[in-house]
């Protein structure tokens, strides 16, 4: 394949690119899915994204309504997994309980 086939290759679904980056996983409890859940339902997400700065490093992004921001911190892979569910479980609580 050449220089411009593989530059115009495209991504395959259920097969990572080159160069991707992956967490990995860390068991979760019905608790943490719950509280996923109704963050997602209330349009707030965070996920684990690769800080692509560092070889092995990883940063957590927070939406909430449409706003974006990232935790200053570089995470190793398990620490960013472990930080997402505590923000899951921060969000979760400081909303969830205001609506009662």
């Amino acid at each position: 394949m050449g220089k411009l086939n593989k530059l115009l290759a495209f991504h395959q679904p259920g097969r990572p690119s080159k160069g991707a980056r992956n967490p990995g996983r860390i068991p979760y409890t019905l608790d943490d899915m719950k509280r996923v859940g109704w963050c997602l339902d209330n349009k707030i997400g965070i996920s684990v994204i690769p800080n692509w700065d560092t070889a092995k490093k990883w940063m957590v992004q927070i939406t909430v309504k449409g706003v974006v921001r990232t935790d200053p911190v570089d995470y190793t892979d398990e620490q960013a997994l472990i930080k997402m569910y505590e923000y899951y479980k921060y969000y979760y609580t400081k909303y969830h309980a205001n609506e009662n």
